[in-house]
């Protein structure tokens, strides 16, 4: 057995388990009529209501012994400290470095972090500030209204997601596209419409070697060359780089000048404001940036800062503890309630399950207990007409997040209130359901009776925040990564290496030319890949 499920904190948990598991939310409110009114708490502008999660008074307590014996705390602080926690790598964990405000300062190995962050973020608003005010001129003379965003992974679903929920404070003069797929289509597709001329590729990529990254990238500059005659003097007016790699950046023909570089400290799918967010400070200005920074740094702050009992994303990651390892939990729904966020549950599913998606501890061992939760979701009121069928009357228990704001940017007519009833009424049919007295009060027919009975019972946690703006977008981001960490932390996983991702992309790289040789390879692969090879070979007419 692990030493995870040795403590007393988790033995005392199985067995304040066992004494609730059977307990019904409508039996948990009628015992205590205050409790959507104590089991909340705020900060940085985010309000969390935790009252419809199948806990009594003695769970949140308990849930806060295991944090405090496995060391959560501690391994919040040595982060903030920028200790090597991601031992794996054997590298620092800084992405609260980026936020941190220009009068703070950070030394690690030496180096004052936060100057170099502040370096990197100056170079970046002039760029932008030159590119937004049309003074950066394109190879024929002409301003750069379209600005092509090519990455992947975290140098994609954070600019993406940045992007489309912050569009309505985005230069509406300007275009702004998103390549990452290696499928040819996302590149035809994102640039079909555009100028040439008139066209700004920013190349993500840190080592700026990653296949799918640097093959759409050597396609845009094949794409821009053919339309200037083949002259590569042009690629240094229509480029420009996040990356490290200098040489690199240099030889594609990018000005290292217009190269901005981030550090082996941030991991990608905790880059979004670092040099990575070059296009959502080009959408939204350099002011509005540094509102983003801001509010990643007042909820960076609350978590270091405040104790675990009112401590939003502690809270919150651990619940999720609580669902996945005592109640089986497999998945968890993230549902905001609000169209700009349409991208927000694809972010969190690499945020989530990147980090812990780990079946070893940080000592190597085998865990024998279950750690990260499969994260999806879709905006209200959508998802209602799709899925919602599933977490209401299904078999499996999926804890929701409902993500909700006070204030629509785009107010019309009554729009916003039947947006926000509708959160507040799918936490209360999902916790309280319709029991068969009721429907038979109604007056429903016996037949249909149990068709249209719901169970109740399924937990949802009610997130409203007042508007949606660049400082929520930053408090609410850095909410669900340090909601991430703290499971992380209790789980003894590392939350910040991804070797997982490394296996396919090796095995890709040994098929490739076995798929686009002139002559037929000797495979070596298992008869299933071996016969798909050679299915795709015949598809194309090679031998």
């Amino acid at each position: 057995m692990s030493a995870l499920r040795e403590t007393p904190a988790w033995r005392a948990l199985e067995a304040h388990h066992g004494d609730v598991k059977d307990l019904h939310l409508r039996g948990l409110f009628a015992d205590d009529a205050s409790r959507g009114e104590t089991m909340i708490a705020e900060a940085a502008g985010i309000f969390l209501d935790f009252s419809k999660h199948r806990i009594t008074n003695d769970t949140l307590p308990a849930l806060i012994n295991l944090a405090e014996e496995t060391g959560m705390p501690g391994h919040r602080d040595a982060m903030f400290r920028g200790e090597r926690i991601n031992c794996s790598e054997d590298r620092a964990v800084l992405h609260v470095a980026l936020r941190l405000p220009r009068s703070r300062s950070l030394v690690v190995d030496g180096v004052d972090v936060v100057r170099e962050v502040h370096e990197v973020l100056d170079r970046m608003a002039a760029f932008c500030e030159e590119i937004r005010s049309g003074r950066w001129l394109g190879h024929t003379g002409r301003r750069s209204k379209n600005v092509v965003n090519i990455g992947i992974g975290g140098s994609d679903l954070g600019p993406v997601m940045a992007y489309e929920a912050l569009k309505s404070y985005s230069r509406r003069d300007m275009n702004f596209r998103f390549v990452s797929n290696v499928d040819g289509t996302d590149f035809v597709e994102a640039t079909h419409d555009l100028d040439p001329a008139e066209t700004l590729f920013i190349i993500s990529s840190k080592t700026f070697t990653t296949l799918e990254t640097m093959t759409n990238a050597k396609t845009a500059r094949e794409w821009s060359l053919n339309a200037f005659d083949g002259d590569e003097s042009a690629v240094a007016k229509h480029f420009a780089a996040v990356s490290t790699n200098a040489e690199g950046v240099s030889e594609f023909g990018i000005d290292t000048d217009n190269m901005f570089g981030f550090w082996e400290w941030v991991g990608g799918r905790y880059s979004m404001d670092s040099a990575i967010g070059l296009s959502t400070m080009l959408a939204i200005g350099p002011d509005r940036f540094s509102e983003l920074l801001a509010g990643f740094h007042e909820m960076d702050e609350h978590f270091l800062g405040t104790a675990l009992e009112s401590n939003l994303p502690a809270i919150h990651g651990l619940l999720a503890v609580w669902y996945r390892d005592f109640f089986g939990s497999q998945t968890q729904a993230v549902l905001p309630y609000s169209e700009y966020l349409h991208r927000f549950p694809a972010y969190l599913q690499q945020l989530t399950m990147e980090s812990n998606g780990k079946s070893v501890t940080l000592d190597g061992e085998t865990v024998d207990y279950s750690t990260g939760a499969v994260f999806w979701g879709e905006p209200g009121t959508n998802g209602q007409h799709s899925f919602y069928q599933l977490i209401h009357q299904g078999t499996q228990l999926i804890p929701c997040d409902f993500i909700g704001f006070n204030h629509s940017i785009n107010p019309l007519g009554n729009h916003q209130d039947l947006l926000i009833s509708n959160v507040f009424a799918q936490t209360e049919a999902l916790a309280f359901g319709k029991t068969k007295e009721q429907l038979e009060a109604e007056g429903v027919d016996d037949s249909l009776i149990p068709a249209r009975t719901f169970e109740g019972n399924r937990p949802s946690s009610a997130i409203t925040v007042d508007h949606l703006t660049p400082h929520s977008l930053g408090t609410l981001v850095a909410f669900y990564e340090h909601s991430v960490f703290t499971q992380g932390a209790v789980w003894g996983i590392d939350s910040f290496d991804q070797w997982g991702v490394e296996l396919g992309k090796a095995l890709a790289q040994k098929i490739i030319p076995e798929l686009d040789s002139e002559a037929a390879p000797d495979l070596g692969h298992d008869s299933s890949t071996n016969n798909l090879i050679r299915r795709y070979r015949k598809a194309q007419g090679r031998k």
